[in-house]
């Protein structure tokens, strides 16, 4: 099968950078030419629009940094979506959005699945990060070779949508750790306590977390680079308070989160990296919460392995009964 891929950003250039590095038939589309030329010169065929990546391909991924580039891209392919073709949504979206663009897709013949990642960019280049799949079993099927290529766990969620809930409720909860991280980091600091050593009983310790063991150790190398920026977070905390809204749950947590980095973005800009939200304690304490010996960005030091199939726990138990 051909596949079409657009959006080579942070996250779109590593998951297209694993379909190519393992062999697969692949054209790529993107605003940024210089990118393009990138993975042309790594050989990748050049796309000219994505009604053309529609047309030529089999399945066409889309990886974008909001529901409105999804849906004018969408709005370029629509015309050449006919019986067979396959979209997929790899972007971080709201699963109504996700939903409207689907039916469009299904309605002319296609198949549509969202199927955003989560684990991290470092994990995104070397195809080790987890992908949730929303859409027709089916189609999880024949999409299911390319899903292993480019990540290592895979979860069928169920319909299409589903895998965009999932998505933004654990961005919520990597924002949620994200800042109990900065103010458990800060307040040890503040206590007296080495940062090396902090960093370390956080890790053996029931208040690990994957964003601790991630971007606490930018954070005290100062870098606080993991290709993540404020206006990002804001984007997926309002995508998440739409789903909660939508389904009449009283949120107490996730409005305190976005008030904090509202306050982020007024004072460091939107572009600001995500870690930093920590110089808000830092400028409010007078300390600067740094340690030696972490790196400046997380690396994937895992080796490269096929993906595959994540079983809910309870599932096998719940069919045979």
């Amino acid at each position: 099968m051909k596949v079409g891929f657009i959006g080579l950003g942070n996250v779109g250039g590593k998951l297209s950078g694993s379909l190519l590095r393992n062999g697969i038939d692949l054209t790529v589309h993107d605003l940024n030419s210089a990118l393009v030329d990138d993975f042309v010169a790594r050989g990748a065929a050049r796309g000219e629009s994505p009604a053309q990546l529609m047309r030529d391909c089999d399945a066409v991924i889309t990886c974008l940094p909001s529901p409105s580039a999804s849906d004018a891209v969408m709005q370029e392919m629509l015309p050449e979506v006919s019986e067979g073709k396959i979209w997929m949504e790899m972007s971080t979206t709201d699963e109504a959005e996700a939903k409207r663009l689907g039916v469009m897709v299904i309605e002319r013949g296609g198949a549509a699945v969202d199927c955003p990642v989560s684990g991290g960019c470092h994990r995104a280049d070397t195809g080790n990060i987890s992908i949730f799949a929303g859409c027709d079993r089916e189609t999880f099927e024949r999409i299911l070779p390319f899903l292993t290529t480019m990540g290592r766990r895979v979860l069928h969620t169920g319909e299409l949508g589903s895998a965009s809930i999932l998505k933004v409720v654990t961005n919520y909860l990597a924002t949620a750790n994200l800042v109990t991280c900065c103010e458990a980091l800060v307040t040890a600091k503040a206590a007296g306590m080495d940062l090396n050593t902090t960093y370390e009983a956080m890790k053996i310790s029931s208040g690990t977390s994957f964003v601790h063991e991630t971007e606490s150790q930018v954070i005290l190398n100062g870098s606080r680079d993991i290709s993540f920026t404020m206006d990002l977070v804001k984007k997926d905390a309002g995508l998440f308070h739409e789903v909660a809204k939508r389904n009449n749950v009283p949120l107490e947590v996730a409005p305190m989160l976005v008030d904090i980095f509202d306050d982020g973005i007024a004072r460091f800009g939107e572009r600001e990296l995500s870690p930093n939200i920590i110089k808000r304690l830092e400028q409010a304490t007078g300390l600067d919460i740094l340690a030696p010996g972490f790196p400046p960005e997380m690396t994937d030091d895992e080796p490269e392995e096929a993906g595959y199939e994540v079983i809910p726990q309870g599932k096998g138990q719940q069919a045979a009964e």
